[in-house]
């Protein structure tokens, strides 16, 4: 076999880096099958493509495997004529798989180029993680057999890794019974197989010599239907056991077939190339599996987004609305208001003589709060009563809405009573931006006033006086308002426009009003953005990103594209 260019394993190496990238977080119906299957091609790249295609004359690797009490350790002490791997006491706790090689071969196997995730232990017994390495001078060179765990363990980790070793075989030497042939377990694997193309042996262990040819031809019809007629089928009868081991004349054939291939270069070869081009083969099909459940998890990561984004945004329409509703000025607000400009009688007098107002909204330094600054403080209180109010209630809605979506409620994860509330430091986040607007405010009226003659007029009765109107002026709408509410939002509109009418001018009221409300509108949305910011950064951390799919394809197409190339 000739050493294909590394354009391949570099082809390889993108996928499984492409896989490892592209996180199946959200609980979506088909989400747990996906991210096994994602799991396993990386392993089987990392295990067994790149390694193989890296050595392709490396000794076969055969992986014994099978269910639970099927006889695996037992065979594998039969083929090798000794006790290299102990049998069935130690279920179901975890153990090493125990790796049995030529001393000629061992260089193949004590790095990491196979299994590369899983450290070698000599000498004794491994632990979780490893893999027991058994040298023999017995073995033929160019064969190495595993002993891996159960596929059926009731210990998961033992059957992940079994799984995760059968995808590293150049071999598989699969394991039943006659009470056990027909199980899902076992045809779930031999399916596996099928599907990969992976070379395929199967033992039918422990078979009453009487029924021994009726079992056997049953079991073979059902490889063929299933696809696997190429699979060599031993049949090793139920006899007393000798010194542990099967007898002789019924492990002879498999040894003797295992022997065969490991002495002809060819032979073994074809093995080698039977289960590297399945498995190649078989990436297209299954990497397209997981990219169906990666566009139903942007898809589902799409909407979890868009109800938050829509709760946000009806919180900030509800803020716009209550601006402009003229509801902002009720209760301490209106109290402060007409404490700051006076009795009706003022307000009528006003419309003679606008220099009167100087002598209500000039502050005397008192050593107490001035009028003005009694308006801005209920002002205050009261944009941030706003905020909060429909920043809880956006948090409400989306809550609401994600229990109703897939992946929702496993992304909230019981935090429902935090989120469905503002987050701590908003309250405190608020205060700051509605003062910061406040100051803003100041500072524009000071920028309107730079001419001498509306300098002057300023100065006679302080920035804070109209800043404070200016504040006024950007509430100062009826609707939303009854009754007597009705008259005095009036006289404050008519205050706040003749006051800044007879210091700016016509033009700089609308200027000063359009550009405080924007100002608030967009601290208040900077605000919304933060608090919805917590619900996208859980489907961002779980979710992958848009084109995730059509990345996997594009990646997948690539690698179709490069063997084809090479071939």
């Amino acid at each position: 076999m000739s050493v294909p260019p590394l354009r391949l394993p570099d082809a390889l190496a993108a996928l499984r880096d492409q896989l490892a990238a592209t996180p199946l977080g959200l609980a979506t119906p088909a989400r747990d099958t996906a991210a096994r299957a994602a799991r396993a091609v990386r392993d089987q790249i990392d295990d067994y493509l790149l390694p193989r295609l890296g050595d392709l004359d490396a000794p076969l690797l055969t992986v014994v495997g099978g269910s639970t009490g099927a006889g695996k350790s037992t065979l594998v002490n039969s083929l090798i004529g000794s006790p290299v791997t102990t049998a069935g006491v130690l279920r179901p706790t975890t153990r090493a798989p125990v790796l049995v090689c030529a001393r000629t071969d061992v260089a193949a196997f004590e790095g990491d180029r196979v299994l590369p995730g899983l450290a070698r232990v000599t000498g004794g017994a491994g632990g979780p993680g490893t893999v027991q390495l058994v040298v023999r001078d017995d073995v033929p060179a160019g064969l190495a057999l595993l002993d891996a765990p159960d596929v059926d363990s009731v210990v998961e980790s033992n059957r992940e890794l079994a799984g995760q070793l059968l995808a590293a075989a150049d071999l598989w030497v699969f394991v039943t019974t006659a009470a056990r042939y027909a199980d899902a377990v076992p045809w779930d694997l031999l399916r596996t197989a099928q599907e990969r193309g992976t070379a395929l042996a199967v033992v039918l262990d422990r078979v009453p010599p009487e029924a021994a040819a009726e079992v056997a031809a049953d079991l073979h019809g059902m490889l063929q239907r299933a696809g696997l007629a190429g699979a060599r089928l031993f049949v090793v009868e139920e006899r007393p056991l000798v010194d542990g081991r099967v007898p002789e004349d019924q492990v002879a054939p498999l040894r003797t077939w295992l022997h065969e291939l490991a002495a002809d270069q060819e032979a073994r070869a074809a093995v080698v190339r039977q289960t590297l081009t399945g498995a190649l083969d078989s990436l297209e099909q299954r990497v397209g599996g997981v990219a169906v459940v990666v566009d139903e998890q942007v898809a589902a990561g799409n909407a979890l987004r868009g109800a938050a984004a829509a709760a946000y945004t009806a919180a900030y329409q509800g803020i716009d609305d209550g601006v402009r509703s003229g509801t902002l000025l009720r209760g301490e607000v209106l109290a402060r208001w007409q404490e700051f400009v006076g009795t009706g009688e003022w307000m009528r007098a006003l419309q003679g003589q606008v220099g009167r107002l100087r002598d209500r909204v000039v502050s005397v330094v008192t050593g107490r709060p001035t009028p003005a600054d009694d308006l801005q403080g209920a002002l205050e209180n009261s944009v941030e009563r706003l905020l909060r109010a429909e920043a809880d209630r956006a948090a409400e809605r989306t809550v609401t809405a994600w229990h109703s979506l897939p992946a929702g409620a496993q992304l909230l994860a019981g935090d429902e009573r935090d989120l469905e509330r503002v987050s701590p430091d908003f309250p405190e986040a608020a205060a700051a931006q509605v003062r910061d607007w406040q100051g803003m405010v100041l500072d524009l009226v000071r920028d309107q006033g730079g001419d001498k003659r509306s300098r002057a007029r300023i100065l006679s009765w302080g920035v804070n006086g109209a800043g404070a109107v200016v504040m006024v002026a950007v509430f100062a709408h009826t609707g939303g308002l009854t009754g007597g509410e009705v008259a005095v939002a009036g006289g404050t509109t008519a205050v706040g426009q003749r006051v800044l009418e007879a210091v700016f001018g016509d033009a700089a009221v609308r200027s000063l009003a359009a550009q405080a409300r924007a100002d608030l509108q967009r601290r208040a949305d900077g605000l919304l953005r933060y608090e919805q910011a917590r619900f996208d950064d859980r489907v961002d951390d779980a979710a992958p990103v848009p084109g995730a799919a059509e990345a996997l394809r594009a990646t997948v197409a690539g690698l179709a594209a490069v063997r084809r190339a090479d071939s």
